[in-house]
């Protein structure tokens, strides 16, 4: 099973993250299938950067997100756009 989440860099207090497409059993910063965004939660604002076409051929090949990676994706309109490819 494939999950799209987060993978951890930065220091302490310092994250930054990166979106990755990972097998649900490989560890939180292990091996990784593709990397799909970026996430820096210590800039002002937010810096969010989302390959959208990656996510959605993920997502319609079974690719489950984490609860904050979709709370991710729906900020930036993908969850919305892929439900709607998804009812045609």
């Amino acid at each position: 099973m494939v999950k799209i989440r987060l993978q951890r860099f930065g220091t302490t207090k310092k994250p930054f993250y990166r979106i990755v497409a990972a097998e649900a059993s490989q560890k939180r910063d292990g091996r990784f299938l593709e990397i799909v965004g970026v996430y820096d939660p210590t800039k002002e604002p937010i810096h969010l950067d989302i390959k959208k076409d990656a996510v959605m051929k993920w997502l319609q090949n079974g690719a489950q997100p984490t609860d904050t990676v979709k709370n991710l994706l729906t900020r930036q309109g993908i969850i919305a756009a892929y439900t709607d490819s998804k009812k045609k």
